[in-house]
């Protein structure tokens, strides 16, 4: 690396250190959870206010800006080439607050070097630190090849509508990064899988069935209500009985996690659904169907619905089933799937139905193709050769169940800022839990790379 190049960073991010972390509060002190649609927001008030906030830190610092009909925005540096340029794409939207916070966490603090806020880490922090490094290059007035777009999206964390329009409207980057995964590269993501699970109107012992709040979340509480005596039911793990009316309500107590990382949880669905079997409380239409439930619940691996493979980029497929709920007499169960590329969504339908039997219905297939770039291709080591000179280390590309933007588009990676093997202090949370925390040191150590790696991608033939 260039040593001359590396005090001028050195030197800049010092130099802009406290302004960038008010930028980061200011962004966070904005509610962007998604909200209804109004005029000029079709995400809500939240997201537009973050874009607009966005826009103006950028204009700020003297970029060309533009708000793409408030789906989506982005801050331009200019470049020589007319058809092609490179871009950045973050998010200012955040997922809900949640419980847990010991603070308010709109409010950025700062606690023994880590930012805690919703957004620090995902993806306020990271769009504000992206903003800084375009603005180094603009300073340091280089002659660029191809123009540079930092995208900030207001969809990501709910159905990537904001990308959906840009693409519709503008011309996709020649190659795109995005700041909201973890270092070094993810230079794949499995597919995605989802559907819903569907009884016939039952009329049996369960009069109710509830579960889980997020599709792509493993619940840890669920409860059925059931038409029994309490005396005639038997204790079990991680279960609890409460007489309710003529009734009892069985809890089931699980430990929540990631649908894309389902290791060590425990679907307190499953226990629900199990402990109704074991103890006969279903009539024979209700059996039916709780057993065809059962095989998704086997196993995270699909091995009870018979969808269970692997392959060498991606590792094995996941699938959990996040809620479930009843609706007009009927019992509905989702569930989501992260799938490598030895399978796909049409083979996957097949095989549940199959595994599914006459007990229940599969409904809403939905399904995306994994996306995969070779470690080697020129973008992707331009990525990866900068991350391991910065830092010392010798990481390789890696492929998640997770999905980020960089599925939608024809050339794109997720690239850092987190640090999956830096643990998180006592008072700090992880990306979507309470006290969401990021590390200053990690974020600005963030800036020197991406200013480093895009000017190695300027160099590039696209």
């Amino acid at each position: 690396m260039d040593q001359v190049l590396n005090q001028k960073i050195d030197a800049y991010i010092a130099q802009n250190k406290e302004q960038l972390l008010k930028d980061i509060a200011a962004l966070v002190a904005v509610n962007s959870v998604e909200g209804t649609p109004e005029e000029g927001a079709p995400f809500g008030a939240g997201p537009r206010a973050a874009l607009d906030k966005t826009l103006e830190l950028a204009a700020g610092m003297g970029f060309a800006t533009r708000n793409c009909e408030n789906y989506i925005g982005y801050a331009e540096l200019a470049g020589k080439d007319p058809e092609k340029y490179l871009a950045t794409i973050c998010h200012v939207d955040v997922v809900p607050v949640g419980n847990g916070w010991t603070a308010d966490p709109f409010t950025m603090r700062i606690q023994d070097g880590w930012l805690l806020g919703r957004g620090v880490a995902d993806d306020k922090g990271p769009m504000v630190a992206t903003l800084y490094a375009l603005k180094f290059l603009k300073e340091q007035g280089y002659e660029l090849r191809y123009p540079i777009r930092a995208l900030a999206g207001t969809n990501e964390e709910t159905h990537m509508q904001d990308v959906d329009y840009y693409l519709k409207n503008y011309p996709a980057p020649a190659f795109c990064f995005t700041p909201d995964a973890e270092f070094p590269v993810c230079n794949g993501e499995k597919g995605l899988f989802g559907a819903k699970i569907v009884s016939p109107v039952c009329n049996g012992v369960i009069v109710e069935i509830e579960g889980g709040v997020a599709n792509n979340a493993v619940p840890d509480r669920a409860s059925a209500l059931v038409r029994t005596d309490i005396s005639k039911l038997k204790n079990a793990p991680n279960i609890t009985l409460e007489p309710e009316g003529d009734g009892v309500r069985i809890r089931g107590w699980g430990k929540s996690g990631h649908a894309a990382m389902p290791q060590g949880t425990v679907n307190a669905i499953g226990l629900v659904v199990n402990y109704l079997l074991d103890n006969g409380l279903c009539n024979e239409t209700e059996r039916a169907y709780l057993e065809a439930v059962r095989k998704l619940h086997a196993s995270t691996a699909g091995e009870g619905l018979g969808i269970n493979c692997a392959d060498g980029p991606f590792g094995p497929l996941t699938v959990i089933g996040g809620r479930i709920y009843m609706e007009d007499g009927r019992i509905f169960q989702t569930m989501d799937s992260r799938f490598p590329t030895c399978t796909n969504g049409k083979k996957m339908t097949e095989q549940i139905r199959a595994a599914l039997g006459d007990g229940a219905e599969l409904r809403d297939v939905t399904a995306a193709e994994p996306f995969y770039i070779e470690a080697d291709s020129p973008a992707i080591l331009a990525c990866i050769n900068t991350y391991n000179e910065v830092t010392g280390e010798n990481a390789k590309p890696f492929t998640m169940g997770g999905g980020t933007y960089a599925r939608h588009f024809p050339y794109a990676v997720s690239f850092g800022p987190e640090h999956v093997d830096l643990p998180l202090p006592e008072f700090g949370g992880p990306m979507h839990g309470a006290n969401e925390a990021a590390p200053i040191d990690k974020l600005l150590e963030a800036v020197k790379i991406y200013i480093i790696a895009l000017l190695r991608l300027e160099e590039i033939d696209f």
